[in-house]
């Protein structure tokens, strides 16, 4: 019986080869496909421990250095045991009246190396301009601040390589603290803040370069932009400075916009046979033309940022105070408060001891408050008096 001619054909129709690769064809067929923004590549596969290794070293660090304030703070034993959650003991937090985000004194945080303007001008004390990132104003500073760095820099390192993520976040948590010395007043300031948003302008700015390549591009910018207004709503508040986050913000924007070309992409698995998914030189060739891809943007935005370093570098060391030129600035990093005056003051007690107990008077407003206890420091009575005459 005759085979059926349309079967035969069935059996012995072959799979024409594939076509080679060409270079020319590089970027349509090494086209990058669409991500999510916050979902990085990585975590397609298994993720590996040192994928995130520095953003969590900088964690740790900002740990150790506010546990370290918080035992020199001691308010325990210096305070008198006027102190919030006395169940920590040497760890306790100073009273919310005096610093409501529980956290030390404005004397400890001075001696832990906290920016004032008397401190630049009249001690020229310089080493305060690397001790001032590192330092938090209180414990729900510290918390805000570190899950918003997790949350936003592991993105980056996982990315862009813990190399870019890294020198983004010293060189905008500096140059927020350069803007901050240009306004900081008399009262005590940390500026922790300024790194995170360091990341959070980088973020931006590869979010941006990068457009095409995620689904998600408005989710992002609306998590960046949640971000960056409930840390710098918590900068109103005592103690921490807004201006170095402005200053991280846009030094982090300009690095984003000169190191942050595209992410960074693993080598392609080889097949059984021994071939590649495609060409590796003309993978390479691809990745060195998206590097130098907007030559003229990436220039200017590195001229920029050494415009922006040099002239707050140059204007810190000249003792430069911005706030003679601008009247409002005050309220970008402040808003008026029962608890706490914007104006920037010396404040004076006149104190008086009688049956084992101290009053302190402010002489400019003439509130009082009459403590049991005399064995009290210098820093500790300059401290309260901020509060009386606030």
């Amino acid at each position: 019986m005759a085979a059926d001619p349309s079967k035969l054909q069935t059996q012995i129709d072959i799979k024409p080869p594939p076509l080679p690769f060409h270079a020319e064809s590089a970027p349509e067929t090494l086209q990058e496909p669409k991500l999510s923004f916050f979902a990085s590549r990585y975590r397609r596969t298994r993720r590996r421990r040192a994928d995130t290794w520095l953003i969590s070293l900088f964690v740790i660090l900002h740990i150790v250095a506010f546990t370290a304030t918080m035992v020199v703070n001691d308010c325990w034993h210096k305070s008198g045991g006027d102190c919030a959650f006395k169940a920590f003991g040497r760890l306790s937090f100073q009273p919310l009246s005096e610093n409501p985000l529980l956290g030390p004194s404005a004397s400890k945080l001075d001696e832990m190396g906290a920016l004032r303007r008397t401190f630049l001008t009249e001690n020229r004390q310089t080493w305060r301009l690397f001790t001032f990132p590192c330092l938090h104003a209180g414990a729900i500073h510290l918390v805000i601040n570190l899950c918003s760095v997790v949350f936003v820099g592991t993105h980056l390192e996982q990315e862009f390589g813990p190399l870019m993520a890294g020198l983004i976040y010293i060189l905008s948590a500096f140059v927020g603290t350069l803007v901050a010395a240009l306004f900081v007043e008399k009262h005590p300031a940390v500026g922790a803040s300024g790194a995170l948003y360091g990341l959070l302008g980088a973020t931006l700015a590869a979010l941006i370069q990068n457009w095409e390549m995620y689904t998600n591009k408005f989710t992002a910018l609306v998590s960046v932009l949640f971000v960056s207004i409930g840390n710098f709503l918590l900068g109103l508040l005592p103690y921490v400075d807004n201006f170095s986050s402005i200053g991280g913000f846009i030094s982090g924007f300009l690095l984003g916009s000169v190191l942050l070309s595209s992410p960074k992409v693993r080598e392609p698995a080889q097949e059984k046979g021994g071939l590649l998914d495609y060409d590796l030189k003309s993978s390479i060739k691809l990745r060195v033309r998206l590097k130098l891809d907007r030559p003229v943007y990436r220039s200017v935005a590195f001229v920029l940022f050494g415009v922006m370093l040099a002239g707050c570098l140059v204007a810190v060391l000249q003792g430069i105070d911005l706030n003679q030129y601008c009247g409002w600035c005050q309220y970008v990093d402040c808003i008026p408060f029962k608890g706490w005056s914007c104006r920037d003051m010396e404040t004076f007690c006149e104190t008086m001891v009688s049956n084992e107990q101290l009053t302190l008077t402010c002489m400019s407003n003439g509130n009082f408050r009459v403590l049991p206890y005399t064995n009290v420091s210098q820093d500790r009575v300059n401290d309260l008096c901020s509060v009386i005459c606030s």
